[in-house]
């Protein structure tokens, strides 16, 4: 899988992103339901992703996760273990969560899912506008879970599907730097708005 990586800043380590989710949307009107439609044209990896999100094809799981490994693992540090952001919406098995741990097995380290917990509070970060508003929005709603046993610090990845303001991804790297078992973050997105 093709990936055009592009650098992403926040307050972790060093991050990058895949590539751009969408290339094209065009707007088709309205179903028979009053629901829009649009003719869309995704990058490679936004395909991979909205089929895994989307369509339930795990097996998107594993392209997505050989795509990090090749495209972004070389730009970071050495990787202790694998994080997967936590999901915006509850579903029974976690998109995120399937590459995040393809990606570990690839890596040969731990993927640990609920070391990062989110409250859902039924806001949508997609329906908010400004940096200003999700930053309120996310404000206390992700927590520490300690899953980590013994004493050392471990270089972490955070895995995400799309980076946007990167609202998510700095409110999960700052509770993720009260842990004392974290040394750096490098965090890797799949996709970018």
């Amino acid at each position: 899988m093709k990936g055009n990586i592009k650098e992403i800043y926040g307050n972790w380590d060093k991050g990058y992103a895949l590539d751009k989710h969408m290339l094209r949307s065009t707007y088709l009107g309205d179903n028979e339901f009053g629901r829009p439609q649009f003719d869309n044209e995704r990058t490679e990896v936004g395909e991979a992703v909205y089929q895994l999100k989307y369509k339930s094809q795990w097996d998107q799981a594993e392209l997505l996760a050989q795509a990090v490994t090749e495209h972004i693992v070389p730009h970071l540090g050495p990787i202790g273990l694998v994080i997967p952001m936590p999901a915006s919406r509850q579903r029974a098995k976690q998109p995120v969560h399937a590459v995040a741990t393809t990606l570990a097995n690839k890596l040969g380290v731990l993927s640990f899912e609920n070391i990062l917990l989110k409250n859902y509070t039924g806001q949508s970060l997609k329906d908010l506008h400004t940096r200003e508003e999700k930053d309120k929005a996310l404000a206390g709603t992700i927590s520490l879970n300690d899953q980590i046993g013994g004493d050392g610090k471990y270089n972490a990845l955070v895995l995400d599907d799309l980076f946007d303001s990167g609202a998510s991804m700095e409110a999960a790297c700052a509770v993720l730097r009260t842990y004392a078992k974290i040394n750096k973050i490098f965090v890797a997105a799949l996709t970018w708005k």
